[in-house]
């Protein structure tokens, strides 16, 4: 393997090892040696491998917000079913990633926006970027189940998707807050009110 590929492995690891501590704890919670500790690489090698913590964090939430698009293009853009059953498909796979999801697999959106936004314009841009992404996925899907019939909402598509979107990150704050699954049961009802499906 060449030198730049085992570089590149080697990030690659610290990414995936450190991910589930961060989704834990938070960002700033988790110091170097942790990272370095958790992917079981030498102390003070950090910085061979990245410029800064902040660096890290920015490749952290670029591979998180990547794969995740991955998954949920898996989703919307699998032809079974209709529309308004592939917008089901990802509310229940959103529900199913914060109830019986292991910590590493939860949304690090919901776990670190309100904290990595103010402590680091990069991050909150990829931020920003990532969900944007995410709502325009949805908006298309929301604008394939107006033409079909399947989702009787007339609004504007883009408006449904990211009313929609801002509905289940509210939810899964409050999930998190009262270490319980009723307002995903409450989000599931007003996402079938505002859609109409």
């Amino acid at each position: 393997m060449k030198i730049a590929e085992k570089h590149r492995a080697a990030r690659q690891h610290i990414l995936q090892a450190a991910r589930p501590l961060i989704g834990q704890r938070g960002f700033s919670a988790v110091g170097l040696a942790q990272i370095l500790d958790v992917a079981d690489i030498p102390k003070g090698s950090f910085y061979h491998y990245f410029e800064s913590k902040e660096a890290f964090g920015e490749e952290l939430l670029r591979t998180y917000v990547e794969e995740y698009l991955i998954r949920i293009d898996d989703i919307l853009r699998n032809r079974d079913g209709n529309a308004a059953q592939r917008i089901t498909r990802y509310c229940q796979f959103w529900r199913d990633t914060h109830i019986d999801g292991q910590v590493g697999n939860k949304c690090l959106i919901v776990k670190l926006a309100a904290e990595v936004s103010d402590l680091s314009e990069r991050m909150r841009a990829i931020l920003e970027i990532g969900t944007a992404t995410v709502i325009e996925r949805i908006s298309t899907v929301i604008a394939i189940g107006q033409e079909e019939g399947s989702i009787g909402s007339t609004q504007p598509a883009g408006m449904l998707a990211s009313s929609l979107y801002q509905l289940w990150l509210g939810s899964t704050l409050m999930v998190k807050i009262t270490h319980s699954s009723p307002p995903f049961d409450h989000a599931w009802q007003a996402s079938r009110r505002l859609l109409e499906i």
